[in-house]
């Protein structure tokens, strides 16, 4: 532009007032994962006025924080341990059930009213829906049967023969895996399957104190083979556990020998 001349606000309110529109705008804030709102007064691009809504419409905030995931994809919520176990097990268990809907990162964003929507109602902040909350969102995608069958091929945890419960963490490499005290698989004579019986769960055993021992897919053979190598060395450095010999006929315990005997 190289002439111009300046014209007063009171004139552009008076020339174009049939064009000036008033129109609330929302706008996503990554610091704050909220929803700003003001209310602006425009001429086409240009922005006469603006003021801040101290107190928006909470459907429209819903609907702004839907198409802020929608245009900022999923890694803006709060996925925590909860929720990401959830959606492996489920990616898992459609290996067997393709008919389980998918939770990969396109599927949800393509189904985002479906499960997300329903819980953005009151909510000002996508920090506001915990681990809890978006694993419930998931869920509600799957109907009561469809729950009862991953609960069947990807069972959340491994319930070993001594009473202690393992989460079974099916991102893992080389497949769904848990870790476990050996001790507390005396007495198992059959290695622990999953997808109803057709993926063993690989086991990560650990010492008493909690250190790797062996990574096995067959605990029987395990037993029988290169326990009598690992026996010794955890006899020597653990005194006071049991170590049977035969470990697949022995009682599981997580207790010294004098704690098993009651003293």
């Amino acid at each position: 532009m190289l002439l111009g001349a300046a014209i007063e606000a009171t004139s552009v309110e008076r020339q174009f007032a049939d064009r000036i529109e008033r129109r609330q705008v929302f706008a996503y804030d990554p610091a704050t994962t909220g929803i700003t709102a003001e209310v602006q007064r425009r001429l086409g691009a240009i922005t006469l006025a603006r003021q801040m809504v101290e107190r928006p419409d909470a459907d429209a905030v819903a609907a702004a924080l839907l198409a802020a995931v929608g245009d900022h994809g999923l890694n803006i919520l709060a996925w925590g341990a909860q929720s990401e176990a959830l959606r492996a097990r489920i990616a898992f268990a459609r290996e067997w059930a393709p008919d389980l809907p998918a939770m990969d990162d396109a599927s949800l964003l393509a189904r985002l009213d479906a499960w997300l929507g329903p819980m953005l109602g009151g909510v000002r902040r996508l920090s506001s829906l915990t681990d809890e909350r978006l694993n419930d969102a998931l869920l509600s995608l799957l109907d009561w049967p469809q729950r009862q069958r991953v609960d069947r091929l990807a069972p959340a945890r491994f319930e070993t023969p001594a009473g202690s419960s393992h989460a079974i963490d099916y991102a893992a490499d080389g497949g769904p895996a848990v870790e476990v005290r050996v001790q507390a698989l005396f007495g198992l004579q059959q290695h622990p399957m999953l997808a109803e019986g057709q993926v063993p769960l690989v086991l990560r055993l650990t010492s008493p104190a909690g250190r790797p021992i062996q990574v096995t897919r067959d605990l029987p053979g395990f037993w029988s083979g290169s326990w009598t190598d690992v026996k010794r060395e955890l006899k020597g450095r653990y005194p006071k556990h049991p170590w049977p010999d035969d470990p697949g006929q022995a009682l599981p315990t997580l207790r010294t020998k004098r704690r098993s005997d009651g003293q």
